[in-house]
């Protein structure tokens, strides 16, 4: 998978770097986004090998955006890795 498109989705700006840079430097490409909104926006315009997807988030959240991804024929077959804090 390396130099694959990566979407990281997550509201913590210091987590979102550290991901974004730990894949970057093991060749990936990353876009990376604060919102549900934004990471639709992002899927609808372009083509991603993996989304990384945190669950909370502000507005849509990551369970809202994982279901519309799933719907989707263009987007069902994208791997999702939930990224989460939650303790359970």
């Amino acid at each position: 998978m390396n130099g694959d498109a990566v979407l990281v989705v997550e509201d913590e700006a210091d987590i979102r770097e550290l991901v974004c840079y730990n894949l970057a430097k093991d060749g990936y490409r990353t876009t990376s986004v604060g919102s549900g909104e934004e990471a639709l926006d992002q899927l609808a315009s372009r083509q991603f090998d993996l989304v990384l997807l945190d669950l909370m988030l502000p507005g849509i959240d990551g369970l809202t955006i994982c279901r519309k991804l799933k719907n989707d024929p263009r987007t069902q077959d994208v791997p999702i890795v939930m990224l989460a804090a939650k303790g359970e």
